[in-house]
């Protein structure tokens, strides 16, 4: 495991971390502790979840996966070894469908986000969190893993990305919150980021949480190069496509206890595009000795603007898999053979 210093920050992160969307859903508390103490022993430093996990999001589980992390960090006593990152929930995250946080007024505003922190460090049994995100974006984004723009006018009451940033702030100069970061943004909203923390004396986002896999490099079209050259950390999620580059779903059909179950419409992930690009990457990987997961994981590990690749596992089992592959590097001949299926179907998830 490798350790790199997050953005502009003075955050040591390791360059694979674990996300706990799963836990209080389909990963039970004994079976978290047991991923989190492999995780930690692997090298794993960086643990990263949100006030409205486990996912799918339900009023009955809401929370679980903070107050599942809280407890084992304060049971093994390793807050002070380790980096969590959690994020606060706006109008962004499924429109209509949460209101029991925070009712119809869930906004990216002062009164939300210090609520919000407070509600995170009860169930995360700390007084401090590392890196607080925010979790999508008050406005509407229509790039996000589309190829096109669609204009959506701004809806009354937006909250302007510098009036969140302020009240990030306020959490900040209270030592609530060390850093700050976003996700799932497009390039403006980032760079409205920088530019609010560089001319308001207003703190600067040290990563981006975004997916990014071999099925999904729309990230690579405009905030790659905002990552580089402004020196914000990425944290890339869903590095194994939701499973499709496991090689699980090869028969193109809903699989029991595994995410497709669990999320209605899951099968539109096996469109012919999909599926073909799922085949050709299987074949290289088959070509080279390597588990098709292998092969995705240190993919997108070895990419130059990757900071850390959040793995997520419903199993003990499946992490320890995910684990092993890290051990696998990959030449420029063979990122060049990655690229070349691509071009030839690029960013079909």
């Amino acid at each position: 495991m490798k350790v790199v210093t997050l953005g502009q920050s003075d955050l040591q992160v390791s360059d694979v971390g674990l996300g706990v969307m799963t836990f209080g859903s389909q990963t039970d508390e004994h079976a978290a502790y047991q991923q989190l103490d492999r995780a930690f022993e692997a090298g794993i430093t960086l643990f990263d979840t949100a006030e409205n996990y486990p996912a799918p999001v339900d009023p009955k589980t809401q929370g679980l996966s903070e107050i599942f992390l809280g407890r084992w960090l304060a049971t093994r006593g390793l807050r002070d070894r380790v980096i969590v990152a959690t994020k606060v929930a706006g109008p962004g995250n499924a429109p209509g469908d949460m209101t029991h946080i925070r009712g119809e007024a869930r906004r990216l505003d002062r009164a939300n986000i210090s609520m919000a922190v407070d509600d995170s460090l009860r169930r995360l049994q700390t007084d401090y969190i590392d890196v607080y995100q925010v979790h999508w974006p008050e406005r509407p984004i229509t790039t996000l893993r589309r190829a096109r723009y669609s204009h959506l006018p701004d809806q009354s009451g937006n909250v302007p990305i510098e009036e969140t940033l302020s009240a990030l702030d306020e959490q900040v100069r209270a030592g609530k919150v060390r850093h700050i970061g976003v996700c799932n943004e497009s390039p403006w909203g980032l760079m409205q980021y920088l530019t609010h923390a560089a001319q308001d004396s207003l703190p600067r986002v040290v990563s981006l949480q975004q997916s990014y896999s071999l099925l999904d490099r729309h990230l690579e079209s405009g905030l790659a190069e905002i990552l580089m050259q402004e020196r914000v950390g990425l944290l890339g999620y869903s590095p194994l496509a939701s499973g499709l580059l496991t090689g699980k779903y090869d028969s193109g059909k809903v699989l029991a206890e595994t995410r497709s179950s669990l999320f209605p419409g899951f099968e539109r992930r096996f469109a012919t595009p999909v599926r073909d690009a799922v085949r050709a990457y299987s074949a290289l990987a088959q070509e080279l000795g390597v588990p098709l997961a292998a092969l995705a994981l240190a993919f997108a590990r070895q990419q130059p603007f990757m900071s850390s690749v959040l793995m997520a596992a419903r199993t003990t089992a499946q992490l320890q898999d995910n684990l092993a592959a890290l051990d696998v590097v990959l030449s420029q001949e063979v990122l060049s053979m990655i690229n070349a299926i691509h071009d030839r179907q690029p960013n079909p998830a």
